[in-house]
């Protein structure tokens, strides 16, 4: 019997089962409940525009019906290529009533990429944002005829609202492609019968996502809806959210987390949640002034950028009780520093798309530890029906403290990715995912995440962390951020390159940062090169590409 068997995280629990018992069967079960218990409740908020839950579901039957009368059956994926808009709700409903499954595709997919997911899911339907369709999608259709999608609907950003705020619209006109089918006249012209459903159970496929991408072109994690439904209750039933209260969506809606977090958490909290198109700090500030929302999960990226890139104050954020980020480390400087300029406490939310999002949480009442030897910030502790080890490169769980992959079980862990047999074999076996994430476990439960093991350095046989690197960059008061990885060194083998953001105005050298490391760090772990740039290459949901920096 190990430590991670003995479940020392439980202590933490507070009044939190350590087996939760799941409402929902699916995720339309969830919305059901929410049109029936409040049909005249705000469902969606965008901007100045709001749909109920009745005009949602009426909406989403409209899509449904079509769908259905063009040969949809049920296992057809519905492809989304849409931005934080209500019709990615619609979308997501409407699929779900006909049996089929969304499958969402990244807005920032260029033509290979989404090239690339029209190949992997094949779906029967599009649902995209006119200008990407007219941009991308319409000139990939085009070039090959194998690739054809039966059914073709646009819609656009300025659909459902009447503001058209500059800063997420500038440039943007309603262009209504005459090859496709107009989603805003087909809702306001359907007057059909409340369409039939196709059933769907827990194990069926609720939605396609595409992993992250750090290390190359994503994978498509078919996640289950009961996956979907036992995530969405550990984000209301863990940080407490109750019912009615405002979901931010501060992530976007077709990454895992702002799916999760935002999307279908208001859907079983029978909340509206709040759009904006884009994540945009403005923008993203007025709608919490507005709207006050309680909860918000996404990658801390976005909570500097409201900081630093929006007039909120203190006063006006705090109707956002509960913030939590993910997605990527949070350094405990950078924590600080939010703490008093949005005056109150991030807390770490962790997991994977994998993992239908979380595995570990902060709860609410405590704030995270800080390890000691490492300074890394605690990601949380495993969550309701939830096993995490730490373990070394042959899979035998390492004792408590030693750095090791994580390794996780649990409801939310997927069963497969979509039609890729290998990467299934590889990542998830026996029920459990190998994360490739490398941490530990502190005695007291808590875990913490240090790099993924696909960054780590190796450097003579010495291993290098490049989050250590860079927690020790970012202790110099001219560096913004930085990024570390392994470059080739002919007597290493490998050795550290960082690449630096600096603050306006510095006159930081590469040399001089070089020496700040030398002094504070181990002769084989401070990077030999710096590189001085304008900004890291970051995903769409904030999670650092150290693969761009390797060239």
């Amino acid at each position: 019997m190990s430590a991670y068997d003995e479940r020392p995280w439980l202590a933490h629990y507070g009044d939190r089962p350590a087996h939760m018992r799941v409402e929902f069967g699916t995720a339309m079960d969830m919305f059901d409940a929410a049109v029936v218990a409040a049909p005249d409740d705000p469902a969606v908020r965008y901007f100045d525009g709001v749909l109920s839950w009745a005009e949602l579901d009426r909406a989403s039957d409209a899509l449904a019906a079509l769908l259905a009368s063009r040969g949809f059956v049920p296992g057809d994926r519905c492809a989304l290529y849409v931005q934080n808009d209500p019709a990615f709700v619609i979308g997501l409903v409407a699929a779900w009533k006909v049996g089929g499954v969304p499958a969402a595709i990244s807005p920032m997919s260029k033509a290979d990429e989404f090239e690339w997911f029209l190949r992997r899911y094949r779906p029967s339907a599009l649902l995209a944002l006119d200008d990407l369709y007219v941009e991308v999608a319409r000139p990939v259709l085009a070039a090959d005829p194998g690739l054809a999608v039966p059914v073709v609907v646009t819609v656009s950003g300025l659909d459902g609202q009447s503001r058209t705020d500059v800063r997420v619209f500038a440039g943007v006109e309603r262009l209504r492609p005459p090859d496709t089918i107009d989603l805003a006249a087909l809702i306001a012209g359907y007057d059909g019968p409340v369409v039939r459903r196709r059933p769907v159970g827990p194990g069926d496929a609720a939605v396609l996502l595409g992993t992250s991408g750090t290390t190359g072109f994503p994978k498509g994690a078919r996640i289950s809806h009961a996956n979907l439904t036992f995530s969405t209750q550990l984000y209301r039933d863990w940080p407490g959210v109750l019912p009615g209260e405002p979901i931010l969506a501060l992530a976007p809606v077709f990454h895992v987390t702002g799916l999760v977090g935002a999307v279908t958490l208001a859907m079983l909290s029978k909340s509206p949640v709040v759009l904006t198109h884009r994540i945009h700090p403005g923008v993203i500030a007025d709608a919490i002034r507005e709207h006050r929302p309680a909860f918000a999960v996404a990658a801390v990226t976005a909570y500097i950028a409201l900081a630093d890139e929006s007039d909120i104050t203190p006063a006006e954020i705090a109707p956002l009780r509960l913030r939590y980020s993910g997605g990527a480390p949070v350094d405990p400087g950078v924590a600080d520093r939010l703490e008093v300029a949005l005056g109150g406490y991030i807390r770490n939310v962790y997991g994977q798309t994998e993992t239908t999002s979380p595995t570990h949480i902060v709860p609410p009442e405590v704030r995270a530890p800080v390890d000691a030897e490492t300074g890394v910030l605690s990601v949380g502790v495993p969550v309701s029906n939830t096993m995490v080890r730490v373990v070394d490169d042959v899979g035998r769980d390492l004792p408590v403290g030693e750095i090791g992959e994580l390794v996780t079980s649990g409801p939310q862990v997927i069963g497969s990715y979509w039609d890729d047999p290998e990467a299934t074999a590889a990542a998830l076996t026996g029920g459990e995912l190998r994360t490739g994430d490398i941490g530990f476990m502190d005695a007291d439960g808590w875990f913490y995440v240090v790099d993924r093991s696909n960054d780590v350095i190796n450097a003579a046989g010495y291993k290098i962390w490049p989050h250590e690197v860079e927690l020790v960059l970012a202790e110099h008061p001219d560096v913004v951020e930085a990024a570390v990885v392994g470059i080739p060194d002919d007597y290493r083998g490998e050795s550290a390159k960082a690449f630096v953001v600096t603050r306006p105005g510095s006159t930081a050298t590469e040399a001089e940062l070089v020496d700040h490391c030398r002094e504070r760090l181990a002769a084989y772990k401070y990077p030999r090169e710096v590189e001085l740039v304008g900004a890291l290459p970051r995903s769409a949901t904030g999670k650092l590409l150290r693969r761009k920096l390797r060239g």
